[in-house]
């Protein structure tokens, strides 16, 4: 964290002395060959930065906007929100005000090496698949893990004929929902107006 600390120091204080340096070649104050060298360099220092920036930034199967800072951004991957990404970027130790255009490729493999091993960071309570049907270990789901599981799932629950099962089979709700009103299908849909007509 030092590292990264003295670094984001060394940018900053390198942006601030570039900045002044125009302003005073601009004014005509300052126009000394070492001060003109200096703000060549600084120039190709930012130049260079501009050229390594990534505007779209594939990470677990899906592309992240560079543009967005690092926390906001992990959250475009199905399965990780605000809390698992927070997570995530203390355990990389990258800064989350980070660009993720700016990250390198060092820093990216970080970050899906945390994705990886996310059971093993995470608490229990954030992992998002608690006691697996067929293992029974807490594990988190990204991506498209999650429609498969939740597919195969369904599917279990459907051969050993459950009631959430055979709900799912006839396209009912499975939580015990109200069906008088809401989810009325077939032939029980109320009164027609033919009938009323002829009562009439």
């Amino acid at each position: 964290l030092g590292m990264l600390d003295s670094q984001f120091e060394f940018e900053k204080n390198l942006s601030d002395e570039y900045e002044q340096l125009l302003a005073q070649l601009e004014d005509h104050e300052s126009t000394s060959t070492v001060d003109r060298l200096r703000v060549d360099f600084y120039r190709a220092v930012y130049d260079k930065k501009k050229d390594d920036f990534r505007y779209i930034v594939r990470i677990a199967n899906t592309d992240i906007d560079g543009e967005k800072k690092l926390v906001r951004g992990l959250t475009s991957i199905r399965g990780i929100g605000m809390h698992m990404s927070a997570l995530i970027t203390d355990e990389t130790g990258i800064d989350k005000d980070t660009k993720i255009g700016n990250l390198t490729d060092s820093q990216i493999e970080k970050i899906k090496k945390a994705l990886e091993n996310i059971e093993e960071s995470a608490p229990k309570w954030m992992l998002n698949h608690r006691k697996d049907y067929e293992t029974g270990e807490d594990i988190h789901l990204i991506g498209s893990d999650i429609d498969m599981r939740l597919r195969d799932e369904i599917n279990i629950m459907k051969k050993i004929r459950s009631y959430k099962g055979i709900r799912h089979e006839r396209g009912l709700p499975a939580r015990g929902q109200r069906t008088r009103a809401n989810n009325r299908s077939g032939l029980t849909l109320g009164v027609s107006k033919r009938r009323e007509d002829r009562k009439k």
